[in-house]
């Protein structure tokens, strides 16, 4: 199962608020995702950071979204923790999913990827329309659940809960990084 590892909306906007939820919760992941990262790169996996990068005024912030990531500002950077090395791929995404509107499903068939790995934030919106867009794009995904989190704890394991046993199984599991990373290099 060759297996590529998406790092979702890891970026210095997302923790410019030391008080905010999502910054709280987003650095307890940090770890799961480094220790993830160091076994995909010494096996010699894809990993592709798929990285916020609006436009001022963009459509999306027409809900109750604030502005943030805006293509060209620090925000957009990929925190130092977990800082691209050489090799991996920065993707510029201007909605949630890592696949829409971008070249990720070619990228990743060309390589001859068959399953993703998707780690970051948020559970319940970028990671999973990544993980249910990798599903639409004919890739088998994993949600690496110790690393993603959402604001609320009861949303993150909401989301998780309801698609560990859903319909797509086994297309789409959720599994701690441990037992993903036995499945992507131990099978």
């Amino acid at each position: 199962m060759p297996c590529a590892f998406i790092v979702v909306d890891m970026l210095v906007g997302s923790f410019t608020n030391p008080d905010a939820p999502l910054s709280r919760q987003a650095k307890r992941i940090i770890p799961v995702i480094q220790q993830t990262l160091r076994t995909a790169r010494s096996e010699g996996a894809p990993v592709i950071y798929a990285c916020d990068s609006f436009l001022s005024g963009d459509f999306i912030f027409k809900g109750r979204m604030r502005e943030h990531a805006i293509r060209g500002t620090e925000e957009v950077r990929v925190i130092s923790e977990l800082a691209p090395q050489p090799g991996d791929t920065i993707l510029e995404k201007r909605r949630f999913s890592a696949f829409f509107k971008t070249d990720l499903d070619q990228t990743l068939r060309l390589w001859g990827v068959d399953t993703v790995a998707v780690m970051g934030v948020t559970t319940h919106v970028c990671v999973l329309t990544t993980a249910l867009d990798a599903i639409a794009n004919d890739f088998a995904c994993i949600i690496i659940e110790d690393g993603c989190c959402s604001h609320k704890e009861e949303i993150h394991q909401g989301v998780l809960n309801a698609y560990r046993h859903s319909a797509l199984y086994p297309l789409l599991r959720v599994l701690p990084a441990g037992e993903a990373l036995k499945e992507c290099f131990h099978d």
